[in-house]
């Protein structure tokens, strides 16, 4: 069985509309089909397991929805697996999909998804995961440390070069394109790669730490996609940025099929699905589906993040991709990321389970520093090891002055 769990809100009753979910999303159609039999009906048919009341609502979640009171509830409903199978798309389509054009309700949200077994093995799930991505970046007993080249500074590829090998220089982990930055006219991948990796293999050969760069190579043809995916590996990188909403399960399956590089998922547009508490699906639920098809690295914004997601948010978000579906070897690491920079260590550190397998993503908060991308780059090794050792910022930035000046900049919060 598959076992979805839907928050939902009605002005009618709660198990007449969980009952019509049930048999709207396997069996029910307006009108007795030939053929159609009850044996048929009962192997693939949706059953209601367990009703939780909730309070009422005062206002309902979709603002046309007739007068109240709304009842509220969370409601598990299992799928037989024959009805299914273990086709992402048709899960997403019969158990998720369709429950929102169903009338009667005023709300209804995703909250909760639990596979069985038969989906262990069926997809190839992360190639790389945690275990990877630090033998892959030679760091260990630390967060990863990382930054972005945003697409905002206009940057043509010798000058993402120069800060890049400043970075690099500075002992940072893992650089990153930003999501938006793909091939733009002023910026094409092909120079990028050209520019970037002799840098990164230089400085490998010199000390032998290999840097990661990941190289955005989102493309809506997969075919496109996947010679992006090969330039990148012909030159020597290991990592690529992919948008996992606009490349699609199929466009993600496919290039996980033939990869050789660590995926690093960009989330963008999955707040479509999430920002109405009432409305769309929790994180929970829509980051199995990526993990299974082979994400290895998952942004999922940070504490004082500078968009809308509160810290609680964040925090079951890290949980999330942290918690296995079926092994560990199943898990993505968390990126922790957004207006991130030192300030955010001790809290992060605190929040997330006194964790240090995570990459620590900063763009502003490096690149912006006062004294530069390096001294920003040691900034926030010096937040995190002030964080890890339950030292005050304030008292270790007293005899480190990177983090002083970091301080000092984005104290109030600002970075970006």
């Amino acid at each position: 069985m598959i076992t979805l769990t839907y928050r939902i809100e009605t002005s009618g009753s709660i198990e007449a509309l969980a009952a019509k979910i049930a048999s709207d999303q396997s069996t029910g159609t307006f009108v007795a089909l030939p053929g159609e039999t009850e044996e048929l009906k009962a192997r693939v048919a949706a059953r209601v397991l367990a009703i939780r009341r909730l309070p009422d609502a005062i206002q309902p979640s979709i603002p046309e929805a007739s007068d109240g009171p709304f009842k509220r509830a969370d409601v598990d409903i299992a799928f037989p697996l024959d009805a299914i199978g273990t086709d992402l798309s048709a899960l997403m389509t019969i158990a998720i999909g369709g429950t929102y054009s169903i009338r009667g309700l005023s709300g209804i949200r995703v909250i909760d998804m639990k596979l069985p077994e038969e989906y262990r093995g069926a997809h190839p799930g992360p190639q790389f995961g945690v275990a990877g991505s630090r033998r892959l970046t030679g760091v260990e007993d630390r967060p990863i440390i990382g930054t972005i080249v945003k697409p905002a500074l206009g940057l043509r590829p010798h000058g993402t070069a120069e800060m890049v090998g400043e970075l690099i220089a500075a002992g940072v982990d893992f650089i990153k394109d930003d999501e938006k930055l793909m091939s733009p006219a002023y910026s094409p991948l092909p120079e990028r790669v050209k520019a970037i990796m002799p840098l990164v293999l230089d400085h490998e050969q010199k000390t032998g730490k290999k840097v990661m760069y990941a190289f955005g190579i989102s493309h809506a043809d997969p075919d496109e996609m996947l010679r992006n995916h090969d330039l990148v590996a012909k030159a020597g990188g290991n990592c690529a940025v992919v948008n996992i909403n606009s490349v699609g399960f199929g466009g993600m399956a496919f290039l996980r099929k033939r990869s050789s590089l660590m995926i690093h998922a960009h989330r963008n547009g999955w707040d479509i699905l999430t920002r109405h508490p009432g409305l769309g699906m929790d994180f929970k639920v829509w980051q199995q589906f990526w993990r299974l098809l082979g994400v290895d690295q998952f942004q999922i914004n940070g504490i004082a993040s500078k968009y809308w997601e509160p810290d609680w948010s964040f925090v079951e978000s890290f949980r999330a991709v942290t918690t296995p579906i079926f092994s560990s070897d199943d898990c993505a690491l968390p990126v922790v990321c957004s207006g991130q920079w030192g300030g955010q260590a001790p809290e992060t550190y605190e929040r997330t389970g006194r964790t240090v397998d995570l990459l620590y993503l900063c763009g502003g908060g490096i690149v912006s520093h006062p004294d530069g991308p390096g001294a920003g780059v040691r900034a926030v090794q010096q937040a995190w090891q002030a964080a890890v050792d339950d030292i005050p910022l304030s008292d270790f930035a007293l005899r480190h002055a990177e983090l002083a000046r970091s301080i000092e900049k984005f104290g109030d919060g600002k970075a970006a």
